[in-house]
């Protein structure tokens, strides 16, 4: 059974850098949102260097799109995946991870970023199905996995970019 978690309240804030703040994440752009589930609070950034999905995430939390959802995918040690509206009224049996706005976003890959623990991406189908890699409107997954040190992170770096 997988389990699911509850997405009880999605908010957009804005955390702008100026010299009144001394904090280190005041000095990190772009826009965070806090996620607060039935499991805890997550507070999400979302990149400038991907304004497309960036922009598009903030639209549907203004429009409280995401309020009551479930992670009906969640992988230990891989990812949770949301944004199935389908999942807010779901009964129990009911396949979910189809759901969403009627569009998809075009594919903003952008090398600087790496895929590691605690990035939130969009989720999209696969290569055969998807060519063009678009993601999905709404649906989304927080990547769970391993750990990086720096040093680690150094030693995966070559090979991903080699493998792209």
């Amino acid at each position: 059974m997988l389990k699911k978690i509850s997405i009880l309240l999605l908010l957009a804030f804005f955390i702008a850098c100026s010299s009144t703040r001394n904090t280190a994440t005041s000095k990190i752009p772009g826009a965070r949102v806090k996620l607060t589930t039935d499991s805890g609070v997550i507070v999400l950034r979302l990149y400038n260097q991907t304004p497309l999905h960036r922009d598009n995430f903030l639209k549907l939390v203004k429009q409280h799109y995401f309020e009551s959802l479930l992670f009906p995918r969640v992988i230990k040690n891989f990812m949770i995946q949301g944004g199935d509206p389908v999942s807010k009224n779901a009964k129990p049996g009911i396949l979910l991870g189809d759901g969403g706005p009627k569009y998809t976003i075009p594919a903003e890959f952008d090398t600087s970023l790496f895929h590691k623990k605690g990035v939130l991406a969009a989720a999209r189908e696969g290569d055969n199905t998807n060519p063009k890699k678009a993601s999905s409107g709404s649906q989304f997954y927080i990547v769970q996995g391993k750990i990086f040190t720096d040093a680690g992170l150094d030693s995966v770096e070559p090979f991903r970019l080699k493998g792209r």
